[in-house]
Parts: structure tokens; sequence; C-alpha cells
């Protein structure tokens, strides 16, 4: 999920570490008016944000906060995509070396403080964990032992402590962005509207409103682009920088001991039985009762439609064993597979988010490029962009390292 420079982390870590139907939900709560930027004087700034992903969620959520006027759309449904289907692990310090390791360290703090203001333990199972790194290998015995918990029990050797209760924890993804968009909506005022954007019209280099299919225009004085690996679908976006899908699979398991599962995330070096090289799947033990596992990751082009992602049946093979392989608890008499899916994670050119105002075009701003560490910095992503929108400047984290503008010079 992050960039780190010990070379004494195993390879399965070191190689994550690389990587128009309308519906209105509005509130009757009365919102603080946001300042306006101009002249100093008291009004309800219009901010437009596309995405109804975990980035775009977070920062519709700090923007309203701040008293903006917020319109959030989303082609399908909020969380359908990668911010429903990921794994929800939060690291600390896991960044630290790489352009996002302040961002990944405020937004570990910024997840914390969510918790208790969100009631994150009851409502999306934020929770800390001890983050194992463990060796599997398929044609070795049974060995369990020293080190490991009781129901990691398969052929599984060299555990080390990569992380603990006070540098990683977990929430569930879609529990968590749709719980962020609710209290948005109903403490704040957040619009919701399901369609699909077709243009950002800019008048005199300023943005003036968006189009949705259908014909439906929204007038905003920003907008924000929260579009994942769909941003590369936005010809305003791809003629400034490129944003690539890395399709990456997952299941999602359900014990019938769910209370022997430990909070326990596993990052596996695996080796099938049939050789080749190592795989690295993730196992995450949820307190809902669930055991969430991925890996089997690949570059495919991006479909146009979230709902047109499928799972690729082989990956989904390979996961269900590597579960059994790794836990008699997680195998087929005694989990049942709840689900099996495939999302997009959304990466860069150069391997750092985009998050800033768009050169060129006033008011227009962007965030997308997170890959694998998209939950974790959610948060303090959102925060700081909202800051950038109504302040002027982002003063929680430095955003110029993430700017746009650095693809233009390049060009």
């Amino acid at each position: 999920m992050a960039l780190i420079s010990s070379s004494s982390f195993p390879p399965a870590l070191s190689r994550r570490l690389t990587h128009t139907r309308t519906i209105t939900i509005r509130s009757n709560s009365s919102k603080p008016m946001a300042k306006n930027l101009t002249d100093g004087g008291e009004t309800s700034k219009r901010v437009v944000v596309c995405g109804g992903g975990v980035i775009g969620v977070c920062t519709a959520y700090f923007l309203a906060k701040k008293g903006v006027s917020v319109t959030l759309v989303e082609q399908s449904a909020v969380a359908c995509a990668a911010s429903g289907k990921a794994g929800g692990f939060l690291a600390f310090d896991w960044c630290d070396g790489s352009p996002v390791g302040s961002l990944a360290r405020a937004s570990f703090d910024l997840h914390r403080s969510l918790s208790e203001e969100l009631n994150g333990v009851e409502s999306y199972g934020y929770r800390p964990l001890t983050t194992l790194s463990v060796t599997v290998t398929e044609s070795k015995p049974v060995s369990g032992g020293l080190g490991l918990p009781d129901w990691v029990n398969g052929p599984v050797k060299s555990p080390s402590t990569i992380g603990t209760t006070q540098t990683t924890a977990q929430v569930h993804p879609q529990l968590f962005t749709r719980k962020v968009l609710s209290t948005a909506v109903e403490k704040y005022g957040v619009e919701v509207v399901t369609g699909k954007l077709e243009e950002v019209r800019v008048e005199q280099g300023r943005v003036d409103s968006v189009v949705l299919e259908g014909g439906r225009v929204i007038e905003a004085d920003s907008v924000v682009l929260a579009m994942g690996p769909w941003s590369d679908k936005l010809e305003m976006l791809s003629s400034v920088f490129r944003v690539y899908g890395t399709k990456a699979h997952s299941i999602v398991l359900e014990p019938k001991e769910p209370n022997a599962i430990t909070p326990h995330a596993l990052f596996l070096s695996y080796y099938p039985s049939n050789g080749g090289g190592a795989l690295d799947p993730e196992v995450y033990p949820r307190p809902t009762g669930e055991v969430y596992l991925c890996g089997m990751s690949s570059q495919v082009e991006v479909p146009d439609d979230p709902d047109q992602v499928t799972s690729n049946p082989e990956s989904i093979e390979v996961l269900k064993r590597v579960a059994k392989t790794v836990s008699s608890y997680l195998n087929e008499e005694n989990a049942q597979v709840k689900a099996e899916q495939a999302c997009f994670l959304p990466s860069t050119e150069d391997g750092v988010p985009v998050i800033g105002e768009i050169p060129g075009i006033k008011g227009c701003y962007v965030a997308t490029g997170h890959s694998c560490w998209g939950i974790l910095n959610g948060p303090a992503t959102g925060s700081a962009l909202a800051e950038l929108i109504v302040d002027g400047v982002a003063t929680s984290v430095d955003l110029s390292r993430f700017s746009p503008s650095r693809f233009s010079k390049r060009r």
C-alpha cells in the first residue's frame, strides 16, 4: 500500500508497498454560512463533488462542515467500487519516506478522531489491529506455532510483527464511506444526486457548472473531480495526466466460528504447490465476523460503468485456496463465501496521488490516484482539499507535492 525503504520486509509486503435518475437527500438542519473568498462577506459557496467513493465523500463531508453548499454526484451508487470492496486497512507510518508519508500520518490520526466523532467502532468496524507478515508454502505440512494466532493453523511459518495496535487499524470501507456521507447529509445538508457526469463547463477560465447525462445542469463555484480510475475517461483530466486502473480481486468469508478469529491482519508470501513465483495475498478479519482476502492484481482496461466490473473466476479460486490453506476455519466446510468481487485501484504516471486545482481552470479541483491507500488517505485528502477550496490554502497537509501542475511542467 505504500513505499517502505527497509529491505528487511518480506517480498509480499515489498510488492504491495510499491504500489439520469435523480435522488435528492436533504437535511432540515440549518447550515453555517461559508465565507465568500472574494469580498469577505457571508454567502454559501456552491461546490459540486463528482464521485461517491471515499475521496469524494470525505471531501464533501469536510466542505460541508465548513458551511459550503455541497452537491455530490455519483454515477452508480455510493461506495460501489473500490471504496466498497477494499480491505479497509490503515497504517500510520508505512508510507514514511515516500511522497505520501505526511498525508498518511495525518489521515491515520484523522481516522481515529472520526471514529470518536461518528461512533466508528459500532457504525463501521473501526478497530486497531496487530499485523503479521508470514510465509505460506502449500506443499509443506501444517506448521503453526510460536507467534501465530491459534486460527492460523496451516503451513505457515516465519511470523513477523509489522504493525501494532498503535500503528495499524482497520475500517469496513463501505460502511465507513456511507457513514461519513449519511452524517454529511443529515447534519450538514449535503445533497446527493445520482447521474453520470458529461461535462464540466468553463467560462472565461473559471468553472461555471456541471452537466449530467440527460441534460441536467448544476451550477457551481467550484467542482471537485474525485472519480478514481474513471478520471481517465474525462478529457479535461486525461489531457493533463493519465490515471491507470489496477484490477484487484477479493473474497469475503463468513466463518462458522467467528469468535475464534482474532484481530490479526496477515500479509502473506504465498508459494503455490504448482510452482511459479510467490503470491502476495492479504487477510483481514473484520469485527463483523467476516474475513476478507484480497490479491491477484492485473492491469486491464477500466470499463465505462462501475457496474460492469466483474471478477475473474480463476483469481477467485486462487483466493479460496489461499483461505483454506492458511486456516481450517476458512475452508469450505467451516466458512461460507459471502462475496466474490473485483475493483479497480487508481494509479498515476508517477505513482503519486493528484490533489489540487487543475492548471488554467479556476475552481476546478481533482483528487485521484491514491492506489491501494485510498481508504487510509481519504479523510486527510478531503480535509486538506476543503481547506484549499474554502480558505485558499491547505494547512493540515502540504498539498504542493500532489499538485496536477507537476504534469503540465513536463509537457
